[in-house]
């Protein structure tokens, strides 16, 4: 907590179910973070008029603000979905003013997200639904990490040394960031087709083929071991052929 709140108020904090707690949400506010936490719907808060209730209580019956189109990476598709934004506080903290961000669409149960900030508009309650939305991109990262770039794999419990593993395994994962890019599009097609060639649909249209390119990169490095003392030198323009 105290690293979070060096960062202040820059950096907006999103936790899931888990996090759901009196506990957590007081740390959260003693800090002063700015955050976005799924609340349960089976816990109980404070409604406008103070009275104590299960949240899902709280929500039932009113109808959204508005709707909007959203993208439904479950099902790969949009559908509609519609956000209500209600006045809370917890019965532990009274004295703090919260927002709860009700987001329902069809097929699936309704997200009660918890936050400090003001909502006062559709806008700013649909920023809060996007927030939360992005942790499951952060997910998805955090997969690949510890299937891809072995996270999971060492038994390192001193923090200095489970830090200096971290650190290399997040210097590994923005080199293979930095071979997306634009300019780079001829060498990763090169990279692709030399050890990880793909006829599937599938593999062609993938934007971020990480696992493909770190395949591709682990097999050129065994046939042709990379010179690492000539990166102390100027450096070296590169040289790529396009691949018909």
């Amino acid at each position: 907590m105290e690293l979070a709140a060096s960062w202040g108020r820059e950096v907006i904090h999103v936790f899931d179910q888990g996090f759901a707690s009196a506990f957590w949400l007081g740390l959260l506010l003693a800090y002063n973070l700015r955050f976005v936490l799924r609340w349960r719907k089976d816990s109980q808060l404070l409604d406008a008029l103070g009275n104590r209730r299960l949240t899902w209580k709280i929500a039932q019956g009113k109808r959204g603000w508005s709707q909007r189109m959203v993208w439904d990476a479950r099902r790969a598709s949009f559908v509609v979905a519609t956000v209500l934004v209600l006045q809370v506080a917890h019965p532990n903290h009274p004295e703090q003013p919260l927002s709860l961000v009700v987001c329902r669409s069809q097929g699936r149960s309704p997200w009660y997200l918890l936050t400090a900030e003001i909502i006062t508009t559709d806008e700013q309650a649909w920023q809060v639904v996007f927030v939360y939305m992005r942790s499951f991109q952060i997910e998805l990262s955090w997969k690949y990490e510890k299937s891809e770039l072995a996270f999971q794999s060492p038994r390192v419990y001193k923090g200095e040394a489970r830090e200096k593993v971290l650190l290399l395994a997040t210097l590994a994962y923005a080199f293979l960031l930095t071979l997306l890019k634009t300019s780079y599009d001829l060498l990763r097609l090169w990279l692709l087709r030399y050890d990880n060639h793909r006829m599937g649909r599938h593999c062609r249209a993938a934007k971020m083929p990480l696992t493909r390119l770190r395949c591709s990169l682990s097999r050129l490095w065994q046939d042709v071991a990379p010179n690492f003392a000539s990166l102390s030198g100027p450096p070296q323009p590169i040289q790529v052929t396009e691949v018909a």
